[in-house]
């Protein structure tokens, strides 16, 4: 007989901001933590990634989990505005198709986001440096051992918990073992991700140029309609404007297992020819002055009919591949965590497979519904038939064709899950 007052332990595989989540909410629940990541250390000095936004649910969240609230307040800036603007590339002119100024969001750096969570979290919980190699479920169902190996030393570990968390992302190896047939859907085209640092260049004419066309940075999402292509463009904390640019192409061959890739000096040239085309020269300008714009293949996965298997339970990207149109992933992830998070306190550990249940019955079907809403919402923006709907084309849209690209018509936009209230 096991002793009562030993807590439950769980394994996190994935050290990104589905398993920093989870690893908050799972301790708050009286779980032990151990997190797998295979990167060798947390992401200092030149940040990763690029921006996200974040919904009040999830920022309600994370500030419920971090031990100063204000400094998420402190690390983002507000999106309260979400706006679609036609962009006529000849002409060099573009208008508003549609404006929701109750967007109440607010903008973060995937690096500030990641180190505010980290940073709050005990310490040494992480195993950095490790790559997941494989687990197995005991015969009687009570307990997983996780295999990792250290990059370094080669040494293989075995972790034995009562729970496997897999946060390993949209490629989840983890995911692949139960459903080895489930595939990637490539969504027809990538895009061009950069973050323009113009710290110390406030006053620049290219600074200036894009805050005179945009005059809403630091309050506004905005996307702006080309012929068969869109982009996203806002600001970030500390003189950052981060933007996107969509682009049909055919499927890329990925190295590294990676979703993301860096770009030839020769791809960026090329790429900026084709922007002059297309774009406002104010955009134009801060995308040929961002240093290193990598490439972002863009993927999701027709929905999953099951998120758990024993004590092995989906989250994040791993449990629900998505297109980034919905600006949903990061908010998904939190949200799963805290779902994932009550179930366990809940029901306990001795309940295990009735939390992962409930866990499964609330964020599987909300899930899916914002999966194949994003889908649509990026096939829109790009100009792509759908069943029911012709090609958008934003220079000759209806107003109510426009409605169709506002963020808030996403299932479940603003719904709270009874669980957390």
């Amino acid at each position: 007989m096991t002793d009562q007052k030993k807590k439950p332990k769980a394994v996190i595989v994935g050290g990104s901001i589905a398993g920093v989540s989870c690893a908050h909410k799972l301790i708050l629940a009286g779980w032990d933590v151990v997190v797998v990541e295979k990167s060798y250390a947390a992401p200092t000095g030149s940040p990763t990634g690029a921006g996200l936004g974040l919904d009040p649910l999830a920022l309600k969240l994370i500030q419920s989990w971090i031990k100063e609230p204000e400094l998420l307040n402190k690390a983002t800036l507000p999106l309260t505005i979400d706006q679609n603007d036609a962009i006529d590339g000849e002409k060099k002119v573009k208008w508003t198709l549609t404006r929701d100024e109750d967007f109440n969001c607010r903008a973060a750096h995937w690096a500030d986001l990641h180190a505010l969570l980290y940073n709050a979290l005990p310490p040494n919980l992480f195993l950095w440096g490790h790559h997941f190699l494989s687990f197995s479920v005991s015969s009687d169902k009570g307990s997983v051992k996780v295999k990792a190996t250290a990059h370094q030393t080669n040494e293989i570990i075995e972790i034995v918990g009562d729970l496997l968390v897999a946060a390993d992302g949209c490629l989840s190896s983890i995911r692949q073992s139960f459903v080895p047939d489930h595939k990637l859907r490539y969504s027809g085209y990538c895009a061009w991700r950069g973050v323009l640092d113009f710290s110390g260049n406030e006053n620049s004419e290219t600074i200036i140029g894009i805050r005179k066309a945009y005059p809403e940075l630091g309050k506004c999402l905005y996307f702006g309609l080309g012929s068969g292509s869109h982009t996203v463009l806002y600001e970030l904390l500390n003189q950052r404007l981060n933007w996107i640019w969509y682009v049909h192409q055919p499927e890329p061959d990925l190295k590294r297992n990676s979703m993301t890739t860096k770009a030839s000096s020769d791809t960026i040239q090329n790429m900026h020819k084709e922007a002059e085309k297309v774009w406002l020269p104010e955009f134009v300008r801060v995308i040929k002055e961002t240093r290193e714009p990598f490439i972002n293949a863009i993927y999701d996965s027709e929905p999953l009919e099951q998120i758990y298997w024993d004590s092995v339970v989906l989250v994040g990207d791993a449990a629900h591949p998505t297109t980034p149109h919905a600006v949903r992933s990061t908010n998904m992830s939190v949200l799963d965590a805290a779902v994932l998070g009550q179930c366990l306190k809940k029901w306990g550990a001795q309940n295990l497979q009735s939390a992962l249940e409930e866990y499964q019955s609330i964020r599987l079907p909300v899930v899916s519904k914002q999966v194949l809403h994003a889908r649509r919402m990026g096939r829109i923006k790009q100009g792509l038939v759908l069943p029911d709907l012709p090609s958008f084309d934003p220079k000759t849209a209806r107003s109510e064709e426009c409605q169709e690209l506002q963020q808030r018509l996403m299932p479940f936009f603003s719904d709270v899950p009874a669980i957390l209230l």
